[in-house]
């Protein structure tokens, strides 16, 4: 566990030296970052690290920063930007540094994934509550955000203390509870390998039970991840876009899909405005190397810390976008088998210009279990696939097979087990019209 804790540090280490390369690497202006000790309840004796610009307003929204394994806090402030945003738009800055061998959080421990449980989340909390009685930063306007471990925590934070939190940005994180253990480990392989498959009411219920009997709102989330990322692999978006848009009672299919840069494909799901409830932005070519220069300025937009006070905090605020969609999100399919078998096929298109991702879930609606299956489908004129998660997919166009791994090779009576594929196409985003399981025909979803 220690050595793979270790693979993962050293790698978010060299993405973001890096990435140090292309970002602010302080601020420019008489404040300082400064360590504050004796800020409340810390079971697991983290530090604080607190950056406070020159001319903050009398309630200053409040933003944690979370580290990568084996970094810390004040490494964090010198890499990223967004000291330099706090600068600009007069927000406070907490830095917590994790102490634990390997510098990782814990967002695996029956501690962390309960309100109030223990653990690291409490001391970062208290940190929190320390800055808004200190400085009266603003209760209704507290974000978190993070990389790699931190962005864990970010989804754990979220999670636990949507009291706390008004929104969050995951880069290269996992959903709430996927790293959850119970024999004292820090290290999920299967979730970090993306292995760890859920429906969004399953990893909805997680979160809600992380805080029984909480009915207040809950926090907006943004959610990052590169397509080549090694380390917390790539399927890891989507079960934290099941998750987060389960959790706000939202459909999977996107309200909005663009291309803001030509590497990026963002999806809104609840709004189409740049506050929607849950906003994923998956980035072609990245591996585990995020944020990037001027992704913290995206982050601070979807927060709404560079437009001031909403004057009305206790509603979630939605932005009419200023550019309409030009690209048409997940396309209906015009064809429905009309022959019932013991399968069922959901299939969830999201495409721009010319890429496009799927995601399908094969569900065993038969009494008998599934112990190893091909998927067969037809993929339209001008679709390729380009590379896939959770399953192979063979050939890259025409009639396709997708073909399990070792890991999800069994599918039980009433379960189902989820894959998906990125491809590109010259125009025709539909979808396949019939699939076949093991040779026999499945209905559509």
């Amino acid at each position: 566990m220690r050595m793979r804790v270790r693979l993962a540090g050293a790698a978010v280490i060299a993405a973001v030296l890096a990435v140090m390369g292309l970002v602010v690497a302080s601020p420019a202006s008489s404040a300082q970052l400064t360590e504050v000790t004796g800020f409340g309840t810390n079971p697991t004796n983290l530090r604080m690290h607190l950056y406070v610009p020159d001319g903050v307003g009398a309630r200053p929204p409040v933003l944690v920063a979370v580290h990568y394994c084996t970094g810390s806090g004040p490494a964090f402030y010198s890499g990223t930007e967004f000291a330099s945003l706090a600068d600009r738009h007069k927000f406070i800055v907490i830095y917590p540094s994790a102490t634990r061998s390997g510098s990782c959080f814990d967002v695996s421990s029956p501690q962390a994934l309960r309100h109030d449980g223990g653990s690291d989340p409490v001391g970062i909390v208290s940190m929190v509550r320390y800055v808004q009685q200190r400085y009266g930063g603003d209760l209704d306007r507290t974000f978190v955000t993070g990389a790699s471990s931190g962005a864990m925590m970010t989804n754990v934070l979220l999670g636990a203390y949507p009291d706390v939190f008004k929104a969050g940005a995951a880069f290269m994180g996992v959903p709430f509870a996927c790293f959850a253990t119970t024999d004292g480990s820090s290290w999920n392989s299967q979730c970090a390998n993306g292995q760890l498959v859920r429906t969004p009411q399953q990893w909805g219920d997680l979160v809600r039970a992380a805080y029984p009997g909480y009915s207040g709102p809950r926090p907006r989330m943004q959610i990052w991840h590169g397509i080549e990322d090694s380390t917390l692999r790539y399927p890891n978006f989507q079960e934290q876009i099941k998750q987060w848009t389960n959790v706000h009672g939202l459909s999977q299919t996107p309200a909005y899909t663009d291309t803001p840069q030509p590497s990026h494909t963002r999806t809104r799901y609840g709004s189409t405005g740049g506050m929607a409830p849950v906003e994923a932005i998956s980035i072609q070519g990245a591996g585990h190397d995020l944020p990037r220069a001027g992704m913290a300025a995206e982050v601070i937009r979807f927060f709404g810390l560079n437009q001031g006070p909403t004057g009305s905090p206790t509603v979630t605020p939605t932005v009419t976008p200023t550019v309409t969609p030009t690209v048409t999100p997940t396309v209906t399919p015009t064809v429905t088998p009309t022959v019932s078998g013991p399968c069922r096929v959901s299939y969830t298109v999201s495409s721009w210009n010319t890429g496009f991702t799927a995601s399908v879930t094969i569900a065993n609606t038969g009494s008998a279990q599934v112990q190893g299956w091909s998927l067969a489908f037809t993929l339209p004129q001008g679709q390729s696939v380009t590379n896939a998660w959770n399953a192979t997919v063979t050939p890259a166009t025409g009639q396709v097979t997708a073909r399990n791994m070792s890991y999800n090779a069994a599918i039980a009576p009433g379960g189902s087990v989820t894959f998906g594929f990125q491809g590109t196409h010259s125009g025709d985003t539909a979808e396949p019209a019939a699939f076949a399981l093991n040779g026999t025909a499945c209905t559509v979803a």
